[in-house]
């Protein structure tokens, strides 16, 4: 992580200035990478850093009433991935009721001008910000006209005659149409982080896993799924993954369990990544231990067959 910030206000970041890029970049699809490669190239044409900026929580869930939205990525993987992608500086602003309640041209000059000196700023199509979605590029062209900065806009990508976008990778994962998830993403999905320690109640059942939690958000899938996970050598690892509550053993929280096929070893702290190739079936409630075990067998069979007939998805 080069740096990365959570605050409206506090001391100048950029005091030479800087170009940034504002977004949701949840997912950080094919619009979201020509977003950033577009602002860090005008980054490097004026010798300033690049500054991307999104927020956590992402607006949408923060708005959201019942159940929140499924995310496609956690903060760290957002974070990591924007500055593989040429960020200098990271804002995951947070996102409660104040910022929410911030008029446009408050957020131009307390972030934009005050935090980053920005010299240009960058955004997708139909961006919007500022208390009650009330500021748009013209908004944002007239407080930079004010404070001293330049605003634009990207053209849309598309794939297939629509415009990429997070919705339809979700609805993509929603029905395990994992080869358009990838073809939007530009890269096969794959969620990642660092094994958890949990029950341990697979490694009694024949089944070890690597545990990923999501950090309290709705995922955009679950169900049991032929999976490769990334970390653990130098190939993917065949292994067949189960997202979801357990409701087998009374589970609640959404995990994330891979069990990798014959490994033997120790992951507990690891960074990995799930890559998910195909989908299996729904999550499912047994009325034992040894009616779930069986499905497991039935699961990693498939998984494996599948897993052998599928290339490994290149990534652009």
């Amino acid at each position: 992580m080069k740096q990365l910030f959570r605050d409206v206000d506090g001391g100048p970041l950029c005091p030479d200035g800087s170009v940034a890029c504002i977004g949701a970049f949840d997912g950080l699809h094919l619009g979201h990478r020509a977003l950033v490669r577009h602002a860090a190239e005008r980054a490097r044409a004026l010798g300033v850093p690049l500054a991307a900026l999104s927020f956590e929580p992402l607006p949408r869930e923060f708005f959201a009433r019942g159940a929140p939205p499924p995310r496609l990525m956690l903060p760290r993987a957002r974070a990591e991935g924007l500055c593989a992608l040429g960020a200098d500086v990271v804002g995951l602003l947070r996102f409660n009721a104040g910022f929410a309640a911030m008029a446009p041209d408050a957020f131009a000059r307390r972030v934009l001008s005050a935090r980053l000196r920005v010299r240009e700023v960058w955004v997708g199509p139909g961006f919007r910000y500022g208390n009650r979605r009330a500021g748009d590029l013209e908004t944002l062209r007239e407080s930079g006209a004010r404070l001293g900065f330049e605003a634009g806009e990207i053209e849309p990508v598309q794939l297939d005659g629509e415009r990429v976008s997070s919705t339809r990778i979700r609805e993509a994962l929603g029905s395990g149409d994992f080869d358009t998830a990838a073809r939007l993403l530009g890269r096969p999905y794959a969620i990642g982080g660092r094994v958890a320690r949990g029950r341990q109640l697979g490694r009694t059942l024949g089944y070890p896993t690597a545990n990923l939690r999501f950090g309290g958000k709705v995922p955009a899938l679950q169900g049991i799924y032929a999976t490769r996970v990334h970390g653990v050598g130098d190939a993917p690892w065949p292994s067949v993954s189960s997202f979801g509550t357990r409701p087998t053993v009374d589970g609640v929280e959404p995990l994330l369990e891979a069990h990798l096929f014959d490994f033997d070893g120790d992951l507990y702290g690891r960074r990995i990544e799930v890559e998910f190739v195909a989908r299996l079936r729904d999550e499912e409630k047994y009325p034992d231990l040894p009616t779930l075990v069986a499905q497991m067998d039935r699961d990693a069979a498939r998984a494996r067959d599948i897993l052998m007939q599928t290339p490994q998805r290149a990534t652009a």
